[in-house]
This record gives structure tokens, C-alpha cells and sequence, in this order.
């Protein structure tokens, strides 16, 4: 009898209760980066996290998240929304894939680029002009890809709504930086379908169906071009799902896992 109850005490010590979820306020560490645009100095906000799982003498996948419109600011907090709380809080995600994440905040009343007018059809991606934003994103992927603690063949880039659009202008300009790319609820502009297909770069995008901020069709003009330039892309289009798909694709059947399989350089057939 004294046997079952100190069994039965030691499997209840063992059942720890879950502590508090981690506050991604604190995994995040706070950032700026200047960049100088037509002779003025501007600032931007961002967070990165390093896990502290890392090894400092290997490197780590980086991952670049551009975020929706919703977080735009300058209180370098609001742009901690959905990815990246997600990432330290849900064990499919940054316990699974031990990587930095770099997300930079975009100020009030701009955008990462990629689209002048969403809904219209008037594209800029990959064109010569770059959002200011956008600048400051590539600046420190740049510095960050030049230190040994970043693996430059596990460099990967997502992004929702807005920051759906940005990955597509992004990857218009950079496909050669990314391992893979996971635009979300965004569109690309259909231009640039024959490049993304020779660059070869995987990308698995996901839109819903009765997405009415974002319309389906802004993507689908894009993930149609690269397959008739002969690309793979895989493409999820969620039924009934409005302007959250990003629920489903960061979720624990989601994109995540293919991209962090993705590496550079890229072998044939990586397209989900």
C-alpha cells in the first residue's frame, strides 16, 4: 500500500503544470536600423529573436516575417502579432525549428511595396522603386546573413496580408537570398511570374476562399504565372476561410515544416 502511494505521489510531483505562455515582448529583443533615403536618415523599429537553444558556434536558419497592416506603428510591439507570438508560444513552431526571426515594423500610412492599390491590379513588385520599409528589411537581412551565427542556405521568408504582398515584391527582387518563401493572403504581381519560376525557388502560398479584404485572385494571378512559365508552387486555397488563412498556414498542418526541410541551393522537385 506504501509502495502505490508514493508511486502515485511521485507520477503527481512529475506532472508539473504548464507555466504561463512566453511573452513574446520578452523573446523579441527590441531594435532600430537607419537607413538613409534620398539624403535623409529614417529609423525603423524591428525584433529578433534568438533562441536560447542555439548553439554559438553553428549556425541558424533565419526567417524574415513582414506583417499585416494592423501592426504597422512605431511602438515596435504591434508587429509581434500572429507569427511571431505564435512562435515562441506553440511547440510546432520555434521549440520544433530552433532559428532567428526578424520581424521589422513598417511605420503608419506606408506598406512593404509590392501592390500601389490592392484590389486594383496597379503592381509595383520587384519594380525599381522599393518601399522605404522594404529597405530597411533588406538592409539588415543583408547584415544579418553576413554574421556566422546565420545559415545563408536556411534563409526563409512569410509574410500576411500586407506582408503577403511583401514577400511576393521581396522575392521578385531577392529570390536568390531565400530557401523558400510562405506568402499568405497577399498577391504578386503576375509579371514576374517567368523569374520566380527560373529562380526555382520553392514557395507554397495560401489564401481563403472568402477572403473579402484580400480577394483570392491576387494571388491566384501570380501563382498561375509561374506555372505557366513551367515553375512549381504550391498553392492551399482554404474553403470558406476569410481573411485569416495564416491561422491554417502556421498552424501544425501548415507550411512550417516544409519550409525548414527547404535549403540552399535547391534541388528539383521541392514545390509542395
Amino acid at each position: 500500500m506504501g509502495i502505490k502511494v508514493l508511486l502515485a505521489s511521485l507520477l503527481s510531483f512529475g506532472a508539473a503544470e504548464p507555466g504561463p505562455p512566453v511573452d513574446p515582448g520578452e523573446a523579441f529583443e527590441p531594435g532600430t536600423v537607419t537607413i538613409e533615403i534620398d539624403g535623409v536618415s529614417r529609423a525603423f523599429p524591428y525584433r529578433l529573436h534568438r533562441p536560447d537553444s542555439g548553439n554559438p558556434d553553428r549556425p541558424m536558419p533565419l526567417v524574415v516575417f513582414l506583417h499585416g497592416s494592423g501592426e504597422r506603428g512605431a511602438d515596435n510591439v504591434s508587429q509581434l502579432r500572429h507569427f511571431p507570438e505564435r512562435w515562441v508560444q506553440e511547440p510546432h513552431l520555434g521549440a520544433r525549428h530552433p532559428a532567428i526571426v526578424l520581424a521589422v515594423q513598417c511605420p503608419a500610412g506606408e506598406d512593404w511595396g509590392g501592390v500601389e492599390d490592392s484590389g486594383a491590379d496597379v503592381w509595383n513588385a520587384g519594380g525599381t522603386e522599393t518601399s522605404p520599409a522594404m529597405q530597411a528589411v533588406e538592409a539588415l537581412v543583408r547584415e544579418l546573413s553576413a554574421t556566422p551565427e546565420v545559415d545563408r542556405a536556411r534563409v526563409y521568408l512569410t509574410g500576411l496580408s500586407m506582408g503577403g504582398f511583401g514577400t511576393w515584391d521581396l522575392l521578385s527582387r531577392h529570390a536568390d537570398w531565400f530557401a523558400a518563401a510562405v506568402p499568405i493572403c497577399g498577391g504578386g504581381d503576375p509579371r514576374h511570374g517567368a523569374a520566380l519560376a527560373e529562380s526555382r525557388v520553392p514557395i507554397w502560398n495560401f489564401h481563403g476562399t472568402a477572403d473579402r479584404d484580400v480577394l483570392i485572385q491576387e494571388s491566384r494571378g501570380i501563382v498561375d504565372a509561374i506555372r505557366a512559365a513551367g515553375g512549381r508552387v504550391g498553392n492551399t486555397e482554404l474553403p470558406d476561410v476569410g481573411h485569416n488563412s495564416w491561422v491554417h498556414a502556421y498552424g501544425p498542418n501548415g507550411a512550417i515544416d516544409w519550409m525548414f526541410a527547404q535549403r540552399r541551393p535547391i534541388p528539383d522537385a521541392v514545390s509542395p
